[in-house]
């Protein structure tokens, strides 16, 4: 029996070029923007005219492309050597996509479907699904689909934020550090709507909180913000750039709590532009830690899902 994991994620640019592509295909994405097509056409023009310019020079101090490129193929290559099926990357908005993936799965018996996206989100886990069933409709694949929903409490998933945690302080006293969580924004409205983004987060920090306390590592306090906002609307608060003001004088460590991969959002934003906010305001120490990657404990969460899925 032929067997094939997916793993979706948002994607990023291969390279310079596909940035505008990147942008394009997001904005135009209804559960991001959710105004009628022809106006969703029009906000997405507006902000990639004034947004282009701007994010090929981030991606260009990154190495031309976005890093969530290397770490998906690390994890592929990582997942690929424990579980007994063939494992692909899908992305949302740039290639690989899942009508191009779906077309070499034909012959495929099973395929098991995981989001990227640990904390269940419109905008993130129901976007790729969403997308993933109209190139499996179009194929005929539906039915050998299976997925999850969410994973924000899984302990190996857990795990792997703590043991990044564990890295980034580097044998030195957590008691010396503030511990911020750093999660990508989101629209106020889309979470009074229902949705469950906001909610799981603060469930994965509870869990995290408690295995680093059962693990002995007590920081000075944790904390949460939300980056990476946009437009005139409020969002989740409080906001990343408006929290770092608490800190001066202090030490602190960020956690990209809602992301899985590192990408532009932690490598650029959080470790580039609130490095040198962070140095402005006078934090004496500022560490930003990896996200979960292809860490042995994040691998052995995605193969576990896989195996709970075939139950």
């Amino acid at each position: 029996m032929k067997k094939a994991i997916l793993l979706l994620n948002m994607g990023g640019p291969n390279n310079l070029d596909e940035v505008e592509v990147f942008l394009y295909n997001m904005f135009n994405d209804r559960r991001i923007i959710s105004a009628p097509k022809p106006i969703r056409w029009l906000i997405s023009k507006l902000i990639i005219s004034k947004r282009l310019n701007e994010a090929k020079h981030n991606y260009a101090k990154l190495g031309g492309k976005s890093p969530l490129i290397k770490y998906t193929d690390e994890l592929v290559e990582a997942l690929s050597k424990r579980v007994d099926a063939n494992v692909y990357a899908v992305m949302r908005y740039t290639p690989p996509f899942a009508l191009d993936v779906l077309q070499k799965l034909k012959n495929t018996d099973e395929i098991y479907a995981i989001p990227l996206y640990p904390q269940h989100s419109s905008t993130t886990t129901l976007s790729s699904l969403d997308d993933l069933y109209r190139a499996s409709n179009k194929l005929g694949l539906t039915d050998r689909i299976k997925t999850v929903s969410s994973y924000h409490s899984h302990p190996l998933y857990i795990k792997s934020i703590v043991e990044r945690i564990k890295e980034a302080l580097n044998n030195n006293d957590a008691k010396e550090f503030e511990l911020l969580f750093s999660a990508h924004g989101l629209p106020k409205k889309i979470v009074d709507r229902g949705d469950l983004y906001q909610q799981h987060i603060r469930y994965t920090l509870f869990h995290v909180r408690k295995l680093l306390l059962k693990d002995g590592i007590e920081f000075a306090a944790s904390h949460l913000a939300y980056q990476s906002r946009l437009g005139p609307v409020e969002w989740l608060r409080p906001y990343m750039d408006d929290k770092l003001y608490e800190f001066n004088g202090k030490k602190v460590i960020v956690f990209p709590i809602a992301f899985t991969l590192d990408n532009s959002e932690t490598e650029f934003e959080l470790d580039i532009e609130y490095r040198e906010l962070a140095h402005k305001i006078g934090i004496i120490d500022y560490r930003v830690a990896k996200a979960p990657n292809s860490h042995p404990d994040f691998v052995a969460c995605l193969a576990d899902l896989y195996k709970e899925m075939q139950e």
